[in-house]
């Protein structure tokens, strides 16, 4: 059998569980002191603190334990001792088993208890000439010119501090990855510089107390926990919070990672900014190795100055990047201005467009239309892409660099789109608009394999993983991260659009509140001629008939054929009068849509125009399939029934009239359907008059009519979301075809 432990199931999410801050005990390279805080009295100790100090406490006021130490921190230092991470507070000489011994004094507040820690003081070694380090950091910042020079004259300073074989500046990302920036080192320790390693590595719970306490030393990996005793607080029942401690042990896990690494010591200063991790000042050494309490106070404020300076350096970048894309986001807002469809503004400078997220591709989609710019997926996925994001993220701004982690199907498009950025545009009809990022294909080079971070034995006890050698992944479907002033330049042209389509919400308000009172003068005006025009020319034509029937013989032939042409025009003007009358109502009628069969409704007014107004002419008529549309089919039987009737007036002249009905296809699968005759046809130079109201091509005394049938026929099919043209030559014919939406499926049965 083999000699390795069998490992079973891990579960690393109990890593980021363990309670590191509680584990009971601390480093044995110091004495721990927990105060009761109104007396001072010693409610708990490390276990060392006899051998070490010389003398029992628990139980004593620290008055009455350590005099030396009360003396020299004066009689108000409680006051002064804070919450949160230790502080240095001053040096003391004690007397010890060992001889006079000189400790260092930390104190901070945890709760309600003053945790005071006592460290052996080492001799300065005249490397921590505080002001001499501060000034060679602010000249060597100065000189700086890049992030990685930066950090690298930052760990060079921290080493020369520090006496670590190595010393390195480790920045984490999004996802909690480290990468090496900087390092400086002896040839004691191997290189990491530019290594990457896994943000498992460091637990949740490990970064949080980094982020709380800046600086933690392990002087020898080898050491021996010194337990805190009693365990609990004897008054509260509960552990102590070592969160802020300088002595706090670590987690048996990492001392093991330590050694797999082939460290003996370690110290890390954490690098925050504005409360973020932003990473960390990481040192080892081969060998056990201390540094004293107050070179580390340094290194704190050293690595918060390196903090400062970052902070600064990002702002810069920062404002430098917003006031570029104000820039251009100010450009495309006036073009936008500029144009018909304000959206034109964007789709017609394209440069401009894709510099403002730094993309290589855009879209703007709704569920009406798509217009693609640069480097985009196909439209059917851009479609696909708008239909996710109105179902799943109906958020105002939307950004991923690693769309295929959200949506598996975007794998598909990795190389034209593995970063997405979206901007809601409108709620009620979702629209939104788009910007794409490139795959960016990464070669990364792990300080060990990040697919095995840990192991386990059968008592199910993590271990850490034991290998740091290079491992290379190159790294896809990922694309450059969107920054900060991107994602609020985005959310700002989205709040300025939305701006520009509430003003036209509101103009579009203003306009149908004229037109509704427009709308109620022309009623009020088409009823003063249903009842005050069309009155008079019934009484005109009625008078004259009367006065041809009961006067006429008495006339002479020119005097009847006077009242033949009185009564013909007053009829004409009621005619015209009920049409304009009927234009006038048919764009306020509502539409009641149905599913037509297009062929019954052509035949039926087919028949109807040969009885009235064909009869005795040779017409030949050829109707082809045209299949069911979605329409109102009283509206649909007018333009059916001006077609027609046009086409059997135009064609009075010829011996035999030929009238075709029929559909066809265009390239894009839209059906049009037309009505073409053999009649006199019309000059296409005038086609741009053929469907307004009263225009007419040909003299009424050649041809009646009153110059509104084909207004109603446009109206008509606009109405149904249709167009209308027309195609003819001079005495060749002419062919007028029109679009309406095709039949609609019927609603299922509940």
């Amino acid at each position: 059998m083999s000699s390795e432990p069998a490992t079973v199931e891990l579960d690393l999410s109990a890593c980021d569980r363990e309670p590191i801050h509680l584990l009971g005990s601390i480093q044995p390279h110091g004495v721990l002191l927990s105060l009761r805080e109104d007396d001072l009295r010693i409610l708990q100790a490390s276990s060392n603190a006899p051998d070490m100090l010389g003398i029992p406490v628990r139980g004593t006021s620290l008055p009455d334990a350590l005099p030396a130490v009360a003396e020299k921190l004066g009689s108000d230092w409680p006051g002064r001792v804070a919450e949160g991470a230790a502080g240095y507070l001053k040096s003391v000489e004690l007397p010890t088993p060992a001889g006079i011994r000189s400790f260092d004094i930390a104190a901070h507040r945890a709760g309600r208890r003053i945790i005071v820690e006592l460290e052996e003081r080492l001799e300065p070694n005249g490397s921590e000439d505080g002001f001499a380090r501060l000034r060679a950091l602010a000249t060597s910042f100065q000189g700086a010119s890049s992030l990685q020079e930066l950090c690298t004259v930052f760990a060079q300073q921290i080493r020369a501090l520090t006496g670590f074989d190595r010393a390195l500046v480790y920045r984490f990302d999004e996802d909690w990855h480290g990468t090496v920036l900087a390092e400086d080192r002896n040839d004691s320790l191997p290189s990491y510089l530019d290594l990457r390693f896994p943000g498992s590595d460091i637990p949740a719970q490990a970064r949080e107390l980094y982020r709380r306490n800046r600086l933690r030393i392990i002087p020898d990996a080898g050491y021996q926990p010194v337990p805190i005793e009693p365990l609990l607080d004897p008054e509260a029942g509960v552990p102590l919070d070592l969160s802020y401690s300088v002595l706090r042990s670590v987690s048996p896990v990492h001392v093991e990672y330590m050694r797999n690494m082939g460290t003996g010591a370690s110290m890390s200063v954490s690098i925050v900014i504005e409360g973020r991790l932003w990473g960390l000042v990481s040192c080892h050494n081969r060998a056990p190795r201390r540094v004293s309490l107050a070179a580390r106070d340094l290194c704190d404020l050293l690595t918060q100055m390196l903090a400062v300076h970052l902070d600064a350096r990002e702002r810069t970048v920062a404002t430098t990047q917003r006031a570029r894309l104000a820039g251009i986001q100010s450009r495309l807002l006036g073009y936008m201005a500029e144009g018909e469809r304000f959206l034109d503004g964007l789709i017609r400078h394209p440069e401009e467009f894709l510099e403002l997220a730094g993309a290589s591709g855009a879209a703007i989609v709704s569920a009406e239309a798509c217009w693609l710019v640069g480097s985009t997926p196909p439209e059917a996925a851009v479609k696909d892409l708008f239909e996710w994001l109105s179902r799943e993220h109906r958020e105002d701004v939307f950004s991923t660099d690693v769309l295929s982690s959200v949506l598996p199907e975007a794998k598909s498009y990795a190389r034209e789109a593995s970063g997405l950025l979206a901007i809601s545009v409108a709620k009620r009809q979702p629209a939104y608009v788009l910007w794409f990022r490139p795959e960016l294909v990464e070669a990364v080079r792990w300080g060990g394999d990040p697919r095995k971070p840990a192991a386990a034995i059968e008592t199910g006890r993590i271990h850490p993983r034991q290998s740091f050698e290079v491992w290379k992944e190159t790294v896809r479907g990922r694309s450059a991260p969107w920054s900060a002033a991107e994602l609020e330049t985005a959310r700002e042209l989205r709040n300025a659009i939305i701006g520009i389509v509430l003003r036209q919400a509101e103009e579009l308000a203003s306009v149908s509140e004229e037109l509704q009172k427009a709308n109620k003068e022309l009623e009020a005006f088409s009823y003063s001629v249903s009842h005050d025009l069309r009155a008079p020319f019934r009484h005109i034509v009625g008078y004259s008939e009367l006065l041809k029937a009961e006067e006429g013989e008495r006339l002479s032939s020119n005097g009847r054929r006077y009242i033949d042409v009185i009564i013909e025009s007053a009829f004409s003007a009621g005619t015209l009068v009920d049409n304009l009358l009927s234009f006038s109502q048919m764009g306020r009628a509502s539409l009641k849509r149905v599913n037509v069969d297009l062929k019954l409704l052509v035949e039926d007014v087919r028949r109807q125009l040969m009885r009235d107004e064909g009869a005795g002419r040779m017409v030949r008529w050829d109707v082809g399939q045209l299949g069911r549309v979605h329409a109102d089919p009283v509206m649909l039987r007018l333009v059916v029934q001006n077609l027609l009737s046009n086409a059997l007036k135009y064609t009075r002249g010829r011996h035999e009239a030929l009238i075709e009905i029929g559909r066809s296809v265009d390239a894009v699968g839209e059906a049009a359907y037309f009505v073409r005759d053999n009649g006199v046809g019309f000059d296409m130079a005038y086609v741009g008059k053929l469907f307004g109201v009263f225009q007419r091509l040909h003299r009424v005394e050649e041809f009646e009519g009153t110059g509104i049938g084909l207004a109603n026929v446009r109206r008509i099919i606009e109405r149904h979301g249709g167009r209308t043209w027309a195609e003819g030559e001079p005495g060749r014919g002419a062919t007028f075809f029109f679009t309406v939406p095709p039949e609609q499926p019927a609603e299922p049965h509940a």
